[in-house]
């Protein structure tokens, strides 16, 4: 007999609620294995792609791409045994969590019988999941009664053969920033070849859905010339959701600002014998391959001031009244992605050679540009680079990371006139910028800091003496 199993978006990071469906690698009608990319969504911290739990065929998608999903509503219909007979259908149960423990478990966590929580068949916290409300052209059904536990996976027996009426689902109406249309994939794909807009289109399908025949249509359409006295600012702006990463980063800065404290600091730093070492080393059999950046040297320098000045590694928990020291360095790395800002942690960076810093820092930086960041990577950091001068800016004013005490801006070098010895020569010149939460950093631990991180690009062999 055929088993169809609904597959409920997980929690793939502690907290999550919702997602965004960015792309499908599967289709209706194609088969599937376990552990098999099926899709990927978007996060309020990033991109990841989900594996299918089941072997089988797809029957349907449930959500569109662009379309925000709750954790826990059901995204995809698998058939785990297409081979099988019809059989009469059962009453459909509700999508509820696992029961008797085996979803409750997070990522990672050991679960009863000492099994591992992995990504696949595991969904959110315990708790019965609930659908958005749908407007339905048909009478509402009457509640059915969830019973005290039911599996994540449902069960469903197809469809009895007896023909049914169909149900036509108003299209949701949404604010004009936030509308997205219905349409299938293959017809999406179809509007965007065409160059056909599909938010000006109304869906003749089912529900207001946009077909293949609406885009070919308006194709086909006489566009009418307009007024010569109309001024259409509309067709000169573009309104983009606000959702995934760039919601997240907005929230957390806006958090960040109001919360803690800011003060920031300034200092110009003569850096020419820094990128001299750097361009002997850059020589050196042991750095050969290596993409040794100046990044790297304030990453190093970073982590031996730390030494001196603790305060900039610890956290305020203001729930336990408490000032949180570390005794390690997760360093977090400021970088611009397609999808918006995210600071990805190099973990341990305190116990790392300048060589491991710099390999690190190449693969973080790739991984982050490709939109690869798991949302694992960026959690738990414990003070962070932002690194302007890649863009030619000289410094800035940054933001603090949510939980942290500091950041430092490193801004670009240049060649500028500056004073040696009694004499104008012309020197590699850097600024650098510390914003510090002045609840745990004192106006004299964050000059101190920004000192010594300073001293350290000036004359790298000052390391010798920490």
């Amino acid at each position: 007999m055929p088993q169809y199993k609904q597959f409920p978006l997980p929690d793939t990071a502690e907290g999550l609620t919702e997602a965004d469906i960015l792309t499908w690698h599967v289709k209706p009608g194609d088969t599937v294995k376990v552990n098999q990319i099926i899709v990927e969504i978007e996060t309020a911290k990033a991109a990841v792609e989900l594996p299918c739990p089941w072997a089988g065929v797809v029957t349907e998608l449930l959500a569109e791409p662009g379309q925000t999903v709750e954790v826990g509503v059901p995204i995809i219909t698998i058939d785990t045994d297409p081979g099988g007979a019809a059989a009469p259908a059962p009453a459909p149960a509700p999508v509820a969590a696992e029961a008797n423990g085996t979803s409750s478990g997070k990522i990672g966590e050991e679960m009863p019988g000492g099994r591992i929580a992995t990504l696949v068949g595991y969904g959110p916290k315990s708790g019965t999941a609930k659908r958005r409300a749908r407007k339905d052209s048909a009478p509402a059904a009457a509640p059915v009664a969830a019973p005290a536990a039911a599996p994540a996976a449902v069960v469903v027996a197809p469809p009895a053969p007896a023909p049914v009426a169909p149900v036509v689902v108003a299209a949701p109406v949404r604010a004009p920033g936030g509308y997205v249309p219905l349409a299938k994939p293959p017809v999406r794909k179809l509007a965007k070849d065409l160059g056909v807009d599909l938010h000006a289109l109304a869906g003749s399908g089912p529900g207001g859905v946009i077909t293949r025949e609406d885009v070919e249509s308006a194709v086909a359409a006489p566009v009418a010339a307009p007024a010569a006295s109309s001024v259409d600012n509309g067709s000169r702006e573009r309104r983009v959701p606000i959702k995934g990463v760039r919601k997240a980063t907005a929230q957390a800065m806006v958090d960040s600002a109001f919360t803690a404290p800011h003060v920031t600091e300034f200092l110009t730093v003569d850096v020419t014998p820094m990128m001299e070492l750097r361009a002997r080393l850059k020589n050196a059999p042991e750095f050969r391959g290596v993409k040794l950046t100046p990044l790297a040297f304030c990453a190093k320098a970073i982590i031996l001031a730390a030494r001196r000045t603790p305060d900039v590694n610890a956290t305020w928990d203001a729930a336990a009244n408490e000032i949180v020291y570390k005794d390690y360095v997760h360093l977090g790395i400021a970088a611009a992605t397609p999808r918006g800002l995210v600071v990805p942690k190099v973990r341990d960076a305190d116990r790392m050679s300048l060589k491991e810093l710099a390999v690190a820092l190449d693969e973080l930086a790739t991984v982050a540009r490709e939109g690869k960041t798991s949302p694992a990577d960026m959690m738990n950091g414990t003070i962070t680079i932002t690194n302007v001068g890649v863009f030619g800016v000289d410094t800035g004013t940054p933001i603090l990371n949510p939980g942290e005490s500091a950041i430092l801006a490193l801004g670009a070098i240049r060649d500028m006139p500056w004073v040696v010895d009694g004499e104008i020569k012309i020197r590699k010149i850097c600024q650098l910028a510390l914003s510090f939460d002045h609840r745990v950093v004192d106006g004299q631990q964050g000059s101190q800091f920004l000192a010594d991180v300073g001293a350290l690009l000036a004359e790298p062999g000052i390391a010798m003496t920490y």
